[in-house]
């Protein structure tokens, strides 16, 4: 895989995300995912985002940086939100906050199989 196709699958990933079109998650993500060296599985995954998106109903990610050098592939998220409750334990309660997520991923057979992701949490508490 080209760094150009493994940038183009993660473009496509992020539209998917942001569209919830979960029944096409599959096609960008493996059965054997892993977030933070926690085993999900492809069900587990949906659910985590779909929980997101509960929480973060106009969450959008956004790429501000995306670096390819197969099958590695990392990115920068910005987010510009606002969560409805309580998000990474802070009382956010609808104000609007903007952060970025720091993501690693490492593709197999052409999808994501494991991800590292660390988000800003004192660029939001330093917001409220």
């Amino acid at each position: 895989m080209t760094r150009s196709d493994l940038a183009d699958i993660y473009r496509n990933y992020i539209a998917c995300l942001n569209r919830q079109d979960w029944a096409m998650l599959g096609q960008f993500v493996h059965d054997d995912v892993a977030h933070n060296a926690r085993q999900l599985g492809l069900s587990g995954y949906r659910a985590m985002l779909e929980r997101d998106f509960r929480e973060v109903p106009d969450l959008l990610f956004n790429i501000e940086l995306l670096v390819c050098d197969p099958p590695h592939l990392a990115s920068r998220l910005k987010f510009d939100c606002t969560p409805v409750g309580e998000f990474l334990g802070l009382d956010i309660n609808g104000r609007r906050v903007s952060f970025c997520e720091n993501v690693f991923y490492e593709f197999r057979d052409g999808k994501i199989w494991q991800v590292w992701a660390v988000i800003d949490k004192i660029a939001i508490e330093a917001q409220l």
